[in-house]
């Protein structure tokens, strides 16, 4: 493993640690390490004279945050220990007042959908198209925005993810025009977009929701940098999101203990993105180019946006992040790649998903080409139907309504027409099938049955029978 130079608050996290016997937390007390490897013990503390605290910082870790603001071009940035979703829950709480209306893509994380609960919202759609290829969805549609701010005059924020889990990118800088144009900030789920930094967009990452002017962004650091899981940005650009009220609800939605390890792993990537992150992302993009012309020829395997295949296939995609690698090799190329010493990030019915980062081995990239050439002279062409995902049914009630009214458990072969009780998704990606409130269509039972069958394992958030479904009782 590499090992980065200590970062300027792990500096002065250690700086402390060595100034004073602890009398506090936590109870290692920084002499017992809980588990060969992890050093950090030796600086990890809480919030003692000096080392600030993340819910009101005005020290160290404010300095750290500014650090990473200017990086990002942010007018501020936040640090966040429970991932995206705390990030999510806290933004769409802090832009959309109790009980008010919001405009989402109907393909947000999960952690969308339970801020819409937890807040009492109303929620309109925006349907992304799907495309027929590969069953994902496609860009959102600025004219879809447009028509749909223009419908319902008392939406409070948009709230898009962009890159999708897949790597669809949609046009940030249009939907942000036409948000702040009714006057309505725009929240952009970017957790699969962290690396869409300024010195990124010449080497191809463009359309970045902080440089393109979305309100706020949420960036998972851990997936795609060199930070530790759990780790995140809150960005915030512009006057419509208030500063105040983001901290409040990061307050509500955040630990009170926040993890100093977990801290200094943000800072560290940082410093890694100032110091090497041009040089990193530039092998990065010559080692996917060389991916590209080393599977351009596969006969059985297509790539969504790889090799043969172009963005210009794909008319319902913005654009669209080289660094995710969709496969159509379905469950039997899935365990091929496992045979062969690769473990992909997804599979769902015939996709397979592959992530890279500017952090992979120099050999990753050619060594997967290899052995996708090897499955190509095995494989067969999957010739199956697309797992459509499908379109949601009526929303009979709000979602916060939904979940506290009584409900009863069906089969789900004779739940067609009533109400849901609950949510379904695949995880990952962690995107609701199925909404509380919603009416289960026909589609969505067939499309679960196919995903079923295929292999995915779908999550109910109440039946734990997976051939049933909670309904709200008549």
């Amino acid at each position: 493993m590499t090992m980065q130079p200590e970062s300027p608050l792990q500096k002065q996290l250690q700086a402390l640690a060595a100034a004073r016997t602890p009398l506090h937390m936590p109870g290692h007390k920084r002499r017992i390490c809980p588990a060969p490897g992890l050093g950090c013990a030796a600086w990890d503390m809480t919030e003692i004279d000096g080392a600030d605290d993340l819910h009101e910082a005005d020290g160290i870790l404010a300095q750290a945050m500014q650090r990473t603001a200017a990086l990002y071009g942010s007018r501020r940035c936040w640090y966040l220990v429970g991932g995206s979703t705390v990030g999510l829950l806290a933004g769409v709480r802090a832009l959309a007042p109790f009980g008010s209306e919001i405009l989402m893509a109907r393909n947000c994380h999960k952690a969308v959908y339970h801020a819409v609960e937890l807040g009492q919202l109303r929620a309109h759609y925006l349907l992304p198209p799907v495309d027929p290829a590969f069953g994902v969805y496609g860009s959102v549609q600025p004219a879809d925005v447009q028509a749909a701010l223009e419908q319902h005059k008392n939406i409070r924020c948009v709230v898009i993810t962009s890159p999708t889990y897949e790597g669809v990118v949609s046009d940030i800088a249009s939907i942000a025009q036409i948000c702040h144009a009714h006057g309505v900030p725009l929240l952009v789920d970017e957790a699969h977009g962290a690396h869409y930094l300024p010195f990124a967009e010449p080497l191809g990452w463009q359309g970045g929701a902080v440089a393109a002017g979305a309100d706020v962004v949420v960036q998972s650091a851990h997936k795609t940098l060199p930070s530790l899981t759990q780790t995140a940005f809150l960005q915030v650009n512009g006057t419509l999101a208030d500063d105040a009220e983001i901290e409040r609800q990061l307050d509500v939605f955040e630990t009170s203990s926040p993890s100093y390890p977990l801290l200094v792993s943000l800072d560290g990537c940082t410093a890694w993105l100032a110091q090497q992150g041009r040089a990193a992302f530039a092998e990065w993009r010559r080692q996917l180019n060389d991916f590209d012309d080393a599977v351009r020829n596969l006969c059985y395997i297509p790539a969504l946006c790889h090799g043969a295949d172009t963005l210009q296939n794909h008319p319902d995609f913005y654009a669209f992040d080289a660094g995710k690698i969709l496969l159509r090799i379905g469950s039997r190329g899935a365990a091929f790649l496992r045979q062969n010493g690769f473990e992909p990030e997804m599979v769902r019915g015939d996709d397979v998903l592959a992530m890279t980062s500017p952090c992979d081995a120099p050999d990753t990239l050619p060594r997967l080409a290899q052995v996708l050439q090897k499955y190509n002279d095995t494989a067969q062409k999957i010739n199956a139907p697309t797992l459509m995902l499908p379109r949601p049914g009526s929303a009979v009630c709000p979602i916060g309504q939904a979940v506290l009214q009584p409900c009863q458990t069906l089969p789900q072969d004779v739940a067609a027409g009533r109400i849901s009780a609950e949510y379904v998704w695949a995880y990952p990606p962690g995107v609701p099938l199925l909404a509380p409130g919603e009416e289960i269509t026909p589609e969505f039972l067939t499309a679960a049955r196919n995903l079923q069958s295929a292999g995915t394992r779908l999550h109910h958030s109440r039946c734990a029978a997976p051939a049933q479904i909670a309904v709200l009782q008549p």
